[in-house]
């Protein structure tokens, strides 16, 4: 590729921010002829596919945990609102029919500081935390460390196993001792009228999620990472297996779905805030590892 002046630049793929740990690739000074010239210009050829996507990386932003490797989806077709929501708008708009992606409403700015890798384990690791499978009835319950959660199995999900034998750390958090970091969460100020709030913590790797399922109305934060969610209303039964996790349905299911058959769906980025109204269907997808707080109004 040339720049406008007319001088040849080389064009490289995309890497992980600045401050991240990373490989670095070797560089050129000028062309030979020569066997060993030509095997370097075609490995300089190749190593930008290997960075086409920087899985792996490490970004300090990201607070030490790790990018994924699943693809977003730019597509987004849940309404996005700004703080300029009001509370009598929200119950008149939303509360009651449909989902929204609420930004700017609250700052956990001082919260997100504290869900760092390092400041986790640094607080909870010995810590036991209580795991569920990652299906729809979540049925199958593992205590384990929370360090040995983070650094042994808190990897990407394998695409060939079921939900029903993933372990995934989301809900079931012990309030007396997390109590003090869920302290500098601040909640959105919406609430339904009737019902109180209750929080679910979670982490977890890139590609795993929780099949279709539906409850009682929430709120999901991201704290690191992106997440991506896929929503029906309730009178609408989307077509899935309990055991199969979201990943597998994304790739089997999901292409063939006629346009009247899509659901809603969108990415959630940190600092946004999904509502979900009651018994609307849903299934997650975590695209990095991710950090996620929720808000259950029971």
């Amino acid at each position: 590729m040339r720049s406008a002046n007319g001088n040849a630049r080389r064009q490289r793929g995309p890497r992980c921010p600045p401050g991240s740990v990373v490989r670095q690739r070797p560089r050129y000074r000028r062309r030979s002829r020569s066997p060993m010239a030509a095997a370097r210009r075609l490995l300089s050829l190749l190593l930008p596919l290997a960075w086409a996507r920087p899985a792996g990386c490490t970004d300090p932003r990201d607070g030490g945990w790790l990018a994924g490797t699943v693809p977003e989806e730019e597509r987004c077709s849940v309404e996005r609102v700004d703080a300029s929501l009001t509370y009598s708008l929200f119950l008149q708009r939303f509360a009651f029919s449909r989902p929204v992606i609420l930004r700017g409403i609250t700052d956990n700015s001082a919260f997100r500081t504290l869900c760092t890798r390092e400041k986790l384990l640094a607080a909870f690791g010995a810590r036991p935390v209580r795991l569920s499978t990652a299906n729809t009835y979540s049925y199958r319950k593992v205590d384990v460390p929370f360090q040995e959660y983070v650094e042994q199995l808190l990897k990407p999900q394998d695409p060939a196993r079921l939900g029903s034998d993933t372990l995934y750390f989301f809900g079931d958090n012990n309030f007396t001792e997390w109590g003090p970091l869920f302290q500098h969460y601040v909640a959105p100020p919406f609430r339904i009228p009737g019902t109180s709030p209750a929080y679910s913590f979670g982490i977890a790797g890139s590609g795993s999620g929780v099949p279709f399922h539906w409850h009682g109305p929430g709120f999901s934060e991201v704290i690191f990472g992106r997440k991506r969610w896929f929503l029906y209303p309730p009178d609408q039964t989307p077509h899935f297996h309990p055991n199969e996790t979201t990943l597998a349905w994304l790739h089997r299911t999901y292409p063939a779905l006629l346009p009247a058959e899509r659901p809603l769906e969108c990415t959630l980025r940190p600092g946004e805030v999904l509502y979900f109204p009651d018994r609307w269907w849903h299934a997650t997808l975590n695209l990095d590892t991710s950090v996620f707080i929720s808000t259950f109004l029971g």
